[in-house]
């Protein structure tokens, strides 16, 4: 199951005012009057001010519609909860989905996705597509096949595989077979059926916390 989080960074900078000129008057000139540049000094320094304030807000303001848009259709954070993609994905692993590269590329066969449960919407788990609509699938004691053929996964080490089996089906159009790498751990299509593709909103991308898992993933 994956979460969403945001993270969002402010940084602030301040104006130092400028020094005034000092004034010497000749001893043969008139005493000087009144001064009035200090007032407009004073205003104009203000007015710095208050520019530089408004700059700095809307900065602040671009940047925050943009990490939304950025959120809303394109890159999100995420948090994995619990340990049936292991070895690749850990507990409370973050990384980042796409949102927006299924609106133009098919979903395949060994991407890892995040898309909504389908026995409660509103929950979301992240697994590995393992067939295609309209492939026949079965699972042998543990060994996937797909249209006749054996499936071979690297991402599958031995010791986190299991026995089950599935008898072989064709899966119907929209619908996806998914799994999860830690096999006898994992609830996944096995146990709740294919994920129709309007649950699928996502394909995981690059784990970025903590540094030791950074990296592509596959």
């Amino acid at each position: 199951m994956a979460t969403a989080s945001n993270d969002t960074s402010i940084s602030e900078s301040s104006a130092r005012p400028e020094a005034a000129a000092a004034l010497t008057a000749s001893p043969l000139a008139a005493p000087p009057g009144p001064s009035s540049s200090t007032p407009a000094e004073g205003s104009s320094s203000v007015e710095k001010k208050s520019a530089g304030i408004l700059l700095w807000v809307r900065d602040l303001a671009v940047a925050a519609v943009a990490s939304v848009l950025i959120i809303t259709f394109l890159y999100q954070p995420v948090r994995v909860e619990g340990t049936s993609m292991l070895p690749r994905l850990e507990d409370r692993d973050r990384l980042f989905i796409n949102k927006f590269v299924y609106h133009f590329t098919a979903i395949d066969r060994g991407d890892v996705v995040v898309f909504h449960y389908p026995r409660d919407p509103e929950k979301s788990y992240i697994k590995r597509i393992i067939a295609l609509p309209g492939d026949r699938f079965r699972v042998e004691h543990g060994r996937v096949f797909v249209n006749g053929k054996l499936v071979p996964e690297p991402y599958v080490p031995p010791e986190y595989r299991d026995n089950r089996s599935v008898d072989e089906t064709i899966l119907p159009p929209d619908n996806y077979f998914v799994m999860g790498d830690h096999r006898s751990i994992s609830s996944d299509s096995r146990d709740f059926g294919p994920v129709d593709r309007a649950l699928i909103y996502g394909k995981a991308i690059f784990v970025y916390w903590p540094t030791r898992d950074a990296g592509v993933i596959r």
